[in-house]
C-alpha cells in the first residue's frame, strides 16, 4: 500500500561557523540558493525590486531526465532570521530559519512545512511519476540536508 498523504514537516538542521548576516545575504540571493539545491536548478525572481516579503520567482527544477517549474512567493521575511516562500503549484512552505549559536556561528533549519497537505495534482504525480509519495519525501528531505551542507561549504571556505 502506498502513502497518498505527504508529510506535514521534513526538516533539517546544521549548523555553519559564519554569521545570521552572511548566512542570509547567501539564502535570499536566488541565483546562489538554486545552485545548493540538488532539485532546484534555477530561480528567476519576476520584477526588478530586491527579494522581499511578496517576492514572486519561477524556479526550474529538475530530477534526472524530468525537468518542470514551480511558482512561488516570499511570505515571511524577517532578516538575519527566518525567510519562506510558498510553491503556490503544491501548497508547500520551504523555509530556512537562523539562530545565532552559542559558538558564534549560525543554526540554520531548513523545513518543508505541509500542514495542510499538498495540492491533488502535486501528490498524483509523486505517486504516479516521482516515485510514491513516502519515497519522494524521503528524497527531499535528503536534498535539504545536501543544500545545507553546501551552505555551509560554501560559507566556511576561505
Amino acid at each position: 500500500m502506498t502513502t497518498t498523504q505527504s508529510a506535514p514537516l521534513l526538516q533539517t538542521t546544521t549548523e555553519i561557523a559564519a554569521t545570521p548576516q552572511e548566512v542570509w545575504a547567501v539564502i535570499t540571493d536566488p541565483r546562489a540558493l538554486g545552485g545548493l539545491s540538488d532539485q532546484v536548478l534555477r530561480t528567476h525572481v519576476v520584477g526588478t525590486a530586491p527579494v522581499g516579503l511578496g517576492t514572486r520567482t519561477i524556479n526550474i527544477n529538475r530530477r534526472g531526465p524530468l525537468v518542470w517549474p514551480t511558482r512561488a512567493k516570499v511570505v515571511r521575511f524577517e532578516p538575519h532570521r527566518d525567510y519562506a516562500f510558498r510553491i503556490k503549484d503544491n501548497a508547500s512552505t520551504w523555509s530556512f530559519e537562523l539562530e545565532p549559536s552559542a559558538t558564534g556561528g549560525t543554526t540554520v533549519t531548513h523545513r518543508r512545512e505541509a500542514p495542510n497537505g499538498m495540492t491533488k495534482v502535486s501528490m498524483v504525480l509523486q505517486d504516479k511519476v516521482l516515485g510514491g509519495v513516502a519515497d519522494f519525501d524521503r528524497e527531499m528531505e535528503a536534498g535539504m540536508a545536501t543544500t545545507l551542507q553546501r551552505l555551509k561549504a560554501l560559507l566556511e571556505r576561505g
